[in-house]
């Protein structure tokens, strides 16, 4: 680099331009290299803040390049406005023009869901607990899904074994899947309710998605049956975690098959007590209403 050098420059408190002796500028420095640095930084200060910093910076933002990760759950709770969510999700995907490998978002719907499928050729991690997306939305675009790798479709009430078998049947290089959900009302934990016992979704699991290694089917309503299947066509299974499974019983050599696995938690422990240790540490999610400008174009 020639002695005259190029300046690094950072814009100061007071709006100035501050000069610091480099040989490069913040400028000149490509938006992949700055996108590294960005996606370090939780999705709503990359928006709300970064962008105010330089032109440069607002440009990488502005790229592909940061979008490759969209993770915005946590903004997700805390706006709790699935309009805002589904809007947030559109402007996000269309700015990774459709390189982004991985999302995370909560409530999300079923017209988010659906163009997220559409340019989603590179997903390979989907995380949308709690959303509002419909059996028929996921039979319509799951073949567009077949890279992913982790699903995460956890209190997801509108999707069933249809939506499921879909996944299943679409979704071949899938070997993480979580689907827990919500877990009874203690008033109404009688025998008479844990009796209903649903093989349904378990059987869905067993015959489409054999390469599964990780399995969370918290509060599943299915019982022996299901689980004896899951655990004959799911050769590669590591973990099962099925607390909250009250139906299981663990008959005849049920009980030794999931205790060869490295990592099984059983129906019975308490589920409440590790849920509220969670919270206690602060990592519970925030439920504030509020938004932000990952909702604003």
């Amino acid at each position: 680099m020639s002695g005259s050098g190029k300046r690094a420059c950072y814009s100061s408190g007071n709006g100035e331009k501050d000069m610091a002796e480099g040989g490069w500028t913040w400028e000149g420095l490509n938006p992949e290299v700055l996108a590294l640095i960005f996606v370090r930084i939780p999705a709503e200060e990359r928006l709300r803040t970064v962008t105010l910093v330089c032109r440069s910076w607002r440009e990488a933002v502005a790229g592909p390049y940061c979008w490759t990760d969209i993770d915005i759950e946590q903004w997700c709770r805390r706006c709790n406005r699935p309009d805002l969510v589904d809007s947030a999700v559109r402007k996000l995907v269309r700015r990774s023009k459709c390189t982004f490998t991985r999302l995370s978002a909560y409530k999300l719907g079923d017209a988010a869901f659906s163009y997220l499928a559409i340019c989603g050729r590179c997903l390979k991690v989907l995380q949308i607990p709690m959303s509002e997306v419909s059996d028929k939305m996921v039979e319509k675009h799951a073949e567009s899904l077949v890279n992913i790798t982790v699903l995460d479709i956890s209190y997801c009430l509108r999707i069933s074994c249809k939506g499921l078998e879909a996944f299943g049947k679409q979704c071949k290089s899938l070997i993480h899947l979580k689907r827990n959900m919500p877990p009874p009302e203690w008033e109404r934990l009688a025998p008479s309710v844990a009796s209903r016992i649903d093989e349904t979704e378990a059987m869905t699991v067993a015959d489409t998605m054999t390469g599964l290694c990780h399995l969370e089917l918290g509060f599943g309503r299915f019982g022996d049956r299901g689980l004896d299947a899951i655990l004959t066509k799911c050769k590669k299974l590591t973990h099962l975690d099925i607390q909250g499974c009250w139906n299981v019983e663990l008959n005849g050599d049920l009980g030794d098959k999931c205790e060869k696995l490295p990592v099984f938690w059983c129906p019975w422990l308490d589920y409440y007590e590790e849920r509220l240790s969670l919270e206690n540490d602060g990592s519970g999610p925030n439920f504030s209403d509020e938004s932000s400008s990952l909702d604003s174009d």
